[in-house]
């Protein structure tokens, strides 16, 4: 559970610099927000959610 919510917060902080910077586009930002949340409710976001964890902990001082 700490996981999840630290990494929301995470790609939370990384979406709002990207609307700061112009980076991505409101609409582009909405989209990924809704497609993060349709997945999150299909039989895959098990899947997602282990290969992410498990990039971050391959990850030096992630630990």
């Amino acid at each position: 559970m700490l996981f999840t919510v630290s990494a929301a917060v995470f790609f939370g902080a990384i979406l709002v610099v990207m609307l700061h910077q112009k980076a991505v586009p409101v609409g582009g930002a909405l989209v990924a927000a809704l497609f993060g949340f349709y997945v999150a409710s299909t039989g895959i976001a098990p899947a997602v959610s282990a290969t992410v964890a498990n990039i971050f902990h391959a990850l030096p001082g992630a630990h």
